[in-house]
């Protein structure tokens, strides 16, 4: 089951300096409807998925004559799996839920994207998401997506919550579309089986110029995931992540090299991904089970990986080491528990680290 909550805000003082990249926010659309107009129920038992594919049918008219919006008020509304349309909007009032629903039914088995050669969950197909957009334009959803912002909202899921991709081993090479230029504000996360925010595995495409702040990360198995394997190409560079707070989660930070699970047989095992210039800064945990394993890849170490003024208090029933590191270099700074020697090497200082300044020169440019 996924619940994805969204509420609208303004970022002001300190904050819009770091919301540069999402100072282009959404055109007013000249037409709006409402779900309940179509028979949907938002009770968290009626299940709307009907209503919602014929709102956004009806939605289309409206493509060429500025767009529309699909207002969804406050309520818990039960859906299976429904298409995007260009030019559209879709505002959730504070306090509106979307639910994905369990019935397998109302969950369509499509073709594989290109950049992935085959589903995930299945051999060959795969199951449709539950928002969903094919060649559509102008909609604020990310897999290879550029220039958006993920802002003000509540994701609760059983898996990832917010995942970051761009494409499977060779079949994303050779798409060759990166996932870069994005913003993610003010989000309340929850993964209580995987990653609030993941990073990969599907990263052949490329992930870069990333800046997250202000998340609010609990219940989860793992806080931040960054995942490749041999195999996949690509690389994760340039991402800050700062201003963060985690309560329950069992591994704050992540990051592997060995999620090394692959579409078929045909993928290169010498395209190895890089893995650079990634700044986690200001976090504060309670209630942290590992502070973090960071493990590269033998030969094709992540490099440049920078913590500073992070302090996570560990679970009373923890027992193992808090850190533990393997192929793995960077910088730390202010960093509780004390974080592995790989990350305070006497040679290395800050001046290697991707920094919110950087990012910054990055969006003027």
């Amino acid at each position: 089951m996924a619940a994805v909550a969204v509420a609208v805000g303004v970022a002001s003082g300190e904050e819009e300096a770091a919301a540069a990249r999402c100072a282009r926010r959404p055109r007013p659309r000249p037409h709006s409807v409402t779900i309940s107009e179509f028979g949907a129920v938002g009770d968290g038992v009626t299940v709307n998925t009907l209503p919602f594919q014929n709102a956004i049918f009806y939605l289309r008219s409206f493509a060429d004559k500025g767009g529309a919006q699909l207002y969804v008020p406050r309520g818990r509304w039960l859906t299976g799996s429904f298409n995007l349309t260009s030019h559209l909007t879709i505002f959730l009032e504070k306090d509106a839920v979307i639910i994905g629903a369990k019935e397998v039914s109302e969950w369509p088995i499509v073709e594989p994207l290109p950049s992935y050669g085959q589903g995930i969950d299945l051999p060959g197909a795969r199951h449709r998401s539950l928002i969903n957009g094919h060649n559509v334009t102008d909609v604020v959803i990310t897999d290879s997506c550029s220039n958006m912002c993920i802002e003000d909202s509540s994701i609760s899921v059983a898996h990832d919550a917010i995942s970051l991709k761009s494409g499977w081993d060779n079949y994303g090479i050779t798409i060759g579309r990166p996932a870069s230029d994005i913003h993610i504000s003010r989000v309340d996360l929850q993964a209580s089986l995987g990653a609030a925010l993941a990073f990969g595995s599907e990263m052949s495409g490329g992930i870069s110029d990333i800046h997250v702040d202000h998340l609010n990360i609990h219940g989860s198995s793992r806080g931040i995931l960054f995942k490749t394997a041999p195999g996949r190409g690509g690389y994760i560079r340039d991402v800050v992540i700062s201003d963060v707070q985690m309560e329950d989660v069992n591994v704050a930070i992540k990051f592997t090299g060995d999620w090394s699970t692959h579409p078929d047989n045909h993928f290169d095992p010498s395209a190895l991904p890089m893995i650079n210039r990634i700044t986690l800064k200001n976090m504060v945990g309670t209630n942290i089970s590992v502070a973090g394993v960071l493990s590269g890849i033998n030969g094709d170490p992540f490099t440049n990986i920078c913590l500073s003024n992070i302090s996570f208090s560990l679970a009373d029933s923890t027992q193992s080491s808090s850190w533990s590191c393997s192929n793995i270099s960077g910088y730390s700074e202010l960093v509780f528990p004390e974080p592995c020697p790989d990350l305070h090497h006497s040679s290395s200082n800050s001046s290697i680290c991707f920094s919110l300044l950087t990012y910054h020169a990055l969006a003027a440019a």
